[in-house]
This record gives C-alpha cells, structure tokens and sequence, in this order.
C-alpha cells in the first residue's frame, strides 16, 4: 500500500484505537457523554477512511491530480476538528464546540462530494 491508500490506512488505524480506548474510558468510567464523539471517531476516521484506503489501493490511478489530495486533507482536517467540537459538546461547552462541529460538517460532506467526483468514473468504468 503507498500513496494516498497508505495514509487513509494509517490513520484509520489511529483514529480506530483513539476511538475504541475513549470507549474503554467511558465504560471504565461510567461516563458515556461523548458517546457521540466515539461513534464519529469510528464511524467516519476507522470505517471510511479505510475504505477510502482500499478504493486508492484498489484504484490507484484516483489518487493521481489534485482532487484526490484536495480530499484527503480536507477529510483529515475535517474529522480532527469534528472531534475536538464535539468533545467541547459533550463536556457541556456546546457554545464553544458547535461552531467547530458545524464547519467540520460541511468540510466532511464536501469531502465526500470530491470522493465521490473522483470515484465515480472509476467505478462506471470498472
């Protein structure tokens, strides 16, 4: 795996542990607040952006031209800053946190939007 695959991968790796050990730490703790922010850690950084790996390991002609990198940095920073909003959310800092979670929200989608633009004509054609 190189390129674009491998550092999709590599953080779904990292935002897979991150989001299982703040799991733990809520179990542990008998505090489930930010259950919400464990779920998006999962969800977006462990399941997509693994398979957003896969699709450039599998593909690796999409990861070539802008549009490709264009996507990965703003799913990366997107997903960083959604989970520090929501972490302000959930800590009961919901005017601090929303204005970071909604900006993220839209970065999110957009980047998917560009995923999808680059993906579409690989998959028609595959």
């Amino acid at each position: 795996m190189t390129g674009l695959a491998s550092r999709y991968f590599a953080s779904a790796l990292i935002y897979a542990v991150l989001g299982m050990a703040l799991g733990v730490a809520m179990g542990i703790t008998e505090d489930h607040a930010q259950m919400p922010t464990h779920a998006h850690m999962l969800v977006i950084g462990w399941v997509s952006f693994a398979l957003f790996g896969f699709f450039y390991h599998l593909f690796p002609a999409a990861e070539k031209g802008r549009l490709a990198t264009a996507q990965f940095w703003l799913a990366e920073i997107s997903l960083l800053t959604m989970v520090v909003g929501l972490a302000q959310i959930f800590a009961g800092r919901a005017d601090t946190g929303t204005p970071f979670a909604a900006a993220a929200s839209i970065g999110l989608l957009t980047s998917m939007i560009l995923f999808a633009i680059n993906a579409w004509p690989i998959v028609r054609r595959a």
